[in-house]
């Protein structure tokens, strides 16, 4: 293996690992909801936000450095994806850590079906993490397509259910105002976090296509 091939798949393998380590923060947050016992849950997600913050420091400098060399243009464009999708990859952390936090410091204080209203749209975000995982390493357009689709045709829908619901409460009860405004930040944190999702899956996207397309242009007429 060269060097280029050596440091490619080096890259690969850790921004694999960025991305493994925001599923399993939202994980974290599904079973804890599942369970209903979120003791732990911000310490947990702390440690896995400490290691994202590490490797995204690590990939930006294997970038730079990559972009130091010359590089063929296919070259260029992996590492180039990389690097723009870092601060993506690094705020889905930081709003997967802030529900987490928002959950463990509801729990002793509101009803559990508060804190479970974060269940399907976790979920749906869990599914379009996996999904952008098996894009990026197979350079698979469908997937990268799929989850694009899943936030504009169902994240939207879940999060304005998720405002409805908050809302509703605040009518019944008034006086928990605070409540209300966690479980609004919430939601809005996690409609985000599938925005920042959306970012890496069309940088990905259009990877591929670029890539088919010169492979197309390079067969003979």
């Amino acid at each position: 293996m060269t060097w280029g091939a050596a440091r490619e798949a080096t890259v690969t393998a850790r921004f694999l690992r960025m991305l493994s380590l925001a599923l399993e923060e939202l994980e974290a947050v599904r079973d804890a909801a599942r369970r209903a016992e979120y003791a732990g849950l911000t310490a947990r997600a702390g440690e896995l936000e400490r290691e994202t913050n590490a490797l995204e420091r690590e990939l930006e400098d294997a970038c730079l450095a990559a972009f130091a060399r010359p590089l063929e243009p296919e070259k260029l464009a992996f590492h180039l994806l990389v690097f723009r999708s870092l601060t993506n990859l690094e705020r889905v952390g930081d709003y997967a850590f802030g529900v987490a936090r928002d959950l463990e410091r509801l729990a002793p204080r509101t009803r559990s079906a508060t804190l479970q209203d974060v269940l399907p749209l976790v979920g749906l975000l869990t599914t379009m993490l996996e999904r952008l995982a098996y894009a990026f390493a197979e350079r698979d357009a469908a997937a990268a397509r799929e989850v694009i689709r899943l936030d504009e045709e169902e994240v939207d829908a879940l999060y304005e259910q998720m405002l409805r619901a908050s809302l509703t409460r605040l009518h019944e009860r008034p006086d928990d105002v605070d409540i209300a405004l966690a479980a609004h930040r919430m939601a809005r944190s996690l409609e985000r976090l599938g925005d920042h999702l959306v970012n890496v899956a069309e940088r990905v996207l259009a990877l591929v296509e670029k890539s088919e397309g010169a492979g197309r242009a390079a067969l003979p007429a």
